[in-house]
């Protein structure tokens, strides 16, 4: 049994490994993304965020996901030029991963296993979907597409 998001190892966006280790005693925002999403103007707020409290310990990762609606069809280059020229992201972004089906990344697998959505559903409902987890590596919210990161401030605020 998994006893922490640290245990994983994923690809960044180029393509590296990156070992979420990294990000021991930090806590973690983790998003799904996509670039052609009507929620795709989160990635403003959340570049905002992760300026603001970034020193405070907070690291944002942003995995880029195709399944709803192919909404996210670039290719990795496609991906961070375009999060680097219209919302001049900083924070981490990873390679294009499955959050849902038989191909999902283990960390995806593992957050909606630690934590169902409503009615106990471990879907992925769709893009932006939000997963606070704390210094510790344990998930602690789930949160959906339509909660707009300033909306789950408090909370970020409250565990960094």
């Amino acid at each position: 049994m998994t006893k922490s998001i640290y245990e994983f190892e994923v690809l960044d966006i180029n393509g590296k490994p990156q070992a979420l280790k990294t990000y021991q005693g930090k806590t973690l925002l983790i998003v799904n993304v996509a670039s052609k999403c009507g929620f795709t103007n989160q990635y403003s707020d959340l570049e905002k965020i992760y300026l603001e409290y970034k020193d405070q310990g907070l690291e944002i990762l942003a995995f880029p996901c195709n399944q709803f609606g192919a909404q996210e069809p670039g290719d990795a280059e496609e991906i961070k030029n375009f999060c680097s020229l219209n919302y001049s992201v900083t924070f981490p972004l990873f390679s294009k991963v499955d959050v849902n089906g038989d191909n999902a990344s283990p960390v995806y697998q593992y957050l909606k296993e630690s934590l169902p959505g409503i009615l106990g559903s471990k879907a992925i409902k769709w893009n932006f979907t939000k997963f606070l987890v704390d210094k510790n590596g344990k998930p602690v919210e789930r949160y959906a597409p339509t909660d707009k990161p300033n909306d789950i401030l408090k909370d970020i605020k409250k565990i960094l």
